[in-house]
C-alpha cells in the first residue's frame, strides 16, 4: 500500500481538536524480590530437585517467548545448578510457532531477550523437530520437541499469568508451556484445532500428558508484579505442578495492572509486539477482542490506537487487528512470515488483520477522536500508555482529572499540555 493520506483525508481530519494530556502515575502493589539470585539459590535448595539431578544427565531447560522479568538471571541460576549436581544443562526454545516458526527465528528471540549461550552458560539447542510421545485417551497425538525428547530431564520455567484469549485453571505458565512450546508449531497446531472456549481444559489434557510421559524434574513458577517485576518465584516438584499452577494464577490476577478510568472514548497504545504480549497488546488490559474468549471486552474503549510495533517483535504485528487505525511506521514494519505463522497455527485472524493506516501519529489519533461516534468531544475520555507492560505512568485527557486527583491511587506528576507533534505529525 504506497498511496499516502491525501489532501482529502487531511482535510477530514486538520480540524480534530486533540485534548490536552497530563501525565500521571498510577500506584499498585510494589512488592518486589530484590535479591534474584539469592531468591534463586534458596528456591534450588530442595532435596528433592538435587535427588532428581544424577551426574553426567542431560537436561534440557526451556525458554519462552515473553518477555519475563530477570528472566537471564533466573535461567543461568537454574543452569549452574544444574552443573553443580554433575549434570550437562543446554536451553532448548519453547515457544510453539512463534519466531516465524523456524528454529532460526526462536533462538533470535531468545538472544533479543538477552538469553544467549554466554550470559546463561549453556548452549542453546534449537529445532522445529518433534517426538510423537503418547495420545490422550481420545486418540489426539501428543508430541514434544526432538531435544527435550532426547534429554534425560527437563526443567521448565515460565511466568503464570491470565492468558490473552481463554480463561481456565491452567492459562500461561507451566502447563502451557509444556502443552504449547515444547508442541513446537506441529504440536501446538494440534492442540489449537479443538473449540477455542475449551482451551483451558486441552492445555491441561495436553500439559499433563506430558507430565506424565516425560522426565520433566521440577519446574520454576514467576509471578511478577504490576510493575513487571518479580514478585515471587515458586519451584515445583512435578507432583505439585498440577495442585499449585491454580493457586499461582489466581494470586498473578490479583496484581494485574490496569488503567484505572473506565468508559474510554479513545485509547491510545504507543507499541504492540509479541514480547509485550501474544495477542500484541493484553486484552486483559485493553478489552480488545472480537470474539467470545471469556475475557471482559465491555470496557473496551470506542476507539483504541496503536502508533508502533515493538523492535524485540521483529515484525510480528499481532494486536494491530485489535485496534481501529495505526501510522504507516507499523504498517511499514509489518513482517507477514514473522506474524501469520502463529495466526495460522492458533486459528485467530482477527490479530494480524490490517486497521485504517495514516501517515503520522497526529492523523491516526486525530482518525480515532473523529470516529468515537457518541463520545463528548468537549470532554474526551482518552488515555495514553506505552505498552499494556508499562502502566505505572500513563497520560490522560483533562476531561478525566477531576477523577484522578479524586483517587488515591493516581498521583498527578504533570499538568495537562497539548500533544508535543514533530513537524511530521509525530510523537517519537
Amino acid at each position: 500500500m504506497n498511496e499516502k493520506s491525501g489532501k482529502e483525508i487531511r482535510s477530514l481530519l486538520e480540524n480534530q481538536v486533540i485534548p490536552p494530556m497530563a501525565c500521571v502515575n498510577q500506584l499498585f502493589d510494589n512488592k518486589e524480590i530484590s535479591d534474584i539470585e539469592g531468591e534463586m539459590k534458596s528456591v534450588l535448595n530442595r532435596p528433592e530437585f538435587k535427588a532428581a539431578i544424577k551426574p553426567g544427565m542431560k537436561i534440557a531447560i526451556t525458554a519462552g517467548s515473553r518477555g519475563i522479568s530477570n528472566i537471564v538471571s533466573i535461567t543461568r541460576e537454574v543452569a549452574d545448578f544444574v552443573k553443580n549436581m554433575g549434570g550437562f544443562p543446554f536451553l532448548i526454545p519453547a515457544m510453539g510457532s512463534h519466531g516465524g516458526a523456524t528454529a532460526e527465528g526462536q533462538k533470535a528471540l531468545l538472544e533479543g531477550y538477552g538469553i544467549t549461550e554466554e550470559s546463561v552458560g549453556a548452549p542453546i539447542h534449537a529445532t522445529m523437530e518433534v517426538v510423537k510421545i503418547c495420545e490422550l485417551e481420545n486418540g489426539t497425538p501428543v508430541y514434544i520437541d526432538r531435544y527435550a525428547n532426547e534429554a534425560d530431564g527437563i526443567i521448565v520455567i515460565n511466568r503464570i499469568k491470565p492468558h490473552t484469549n481463554f480463561r481456565g485453571n491452567y492459562e500461561s505458565g507451566i502447563l502451557k508451556m509444556m502443552a504449547v512450546g515444547l508442541g513446537k508449531q506441529y504440536g501446538a497446531d494440534i492442540l489449537h484445532r479443538g473449540d477455542p472456549l475449551k482451551m483451558g481444559d486441552r492445555v491441561y489434557e495436553f500439559g499433563s500428558a506430558i507430565l506424565r510421559n516425560t522426565q520433566t524434574l521440577f519446574a520454576i513458577g514467576i509471578i511478577e508484579n504490576a510493575y513487571d517485576k518479580t514478585y515471587n518465584i515458586a519451584g515445583l516438584t512435578p507432583e505439585e505442578i498440577e495442585k499449585e499452577e491454580p493457586i499461582l494464577l489466581e494470586k498473578s490476577k490479583s496484581l494485574m495492572p490496569k488503567i484505572l478510568f473506565e468508559h474510554l472514548d479513545v485509547l491510545i497504545v504507543d507499541q504492540v509486539g509479541k514480547n509485550i504480549s501474544g495477542a500484541g497488546m493484553d486484552p486483559n488490559i485493553t478489552h480488545t477482542f472480537f470474539r467470545e474468549t471469556g475475557i471482559d471486552t465491555s470496557e473496551r474503549a470506542q476507539r483504541v490506537i496503536v502508533l508502533d510495533l515493538s523492535k524485540e517483535t521483529h515484525g510480528a504485528a499481532s494486536g494491530l487487528g485489535l485496534s481501529d487505525a495505526t501510522t504507516r511506521r507499523a504498517f511499514n514494519k509489518i513482517d507477514i512470515n514473522k506474524t501469520y505463522p502463529n495466526s495460522l497455527t492458533v486459528g485467530m485472524t482477527e490479530s494480524p488483520r490490517i486497521p485504517m493506516v495514516f501517515d503520522s501519529d497526529k492523523l491516526a489519533i486525530q482518525a480515532g477522536i473523529k470516529t468515537a461516534t457518541g463520545a463528548d468531544k468537549e470532554n474526551l475520555r482518552m488515555v495514553r500508555i506505552k505498552d499494556t507492560l508499562h502502566l505505572k505512568e500513563i497520560q490522560i485527557s483533562e476531561a478525566l482529572m477531576k477523577e484522578a486527583v479524586s483517587n488515591p491511587l493516581i498521583e498527578i506528576v504533570e499538568k495537562p499540555k497539548s500533544m508535543d507533534f514533530d513537524e511530521e505529525g509525530n510523537l517519537f
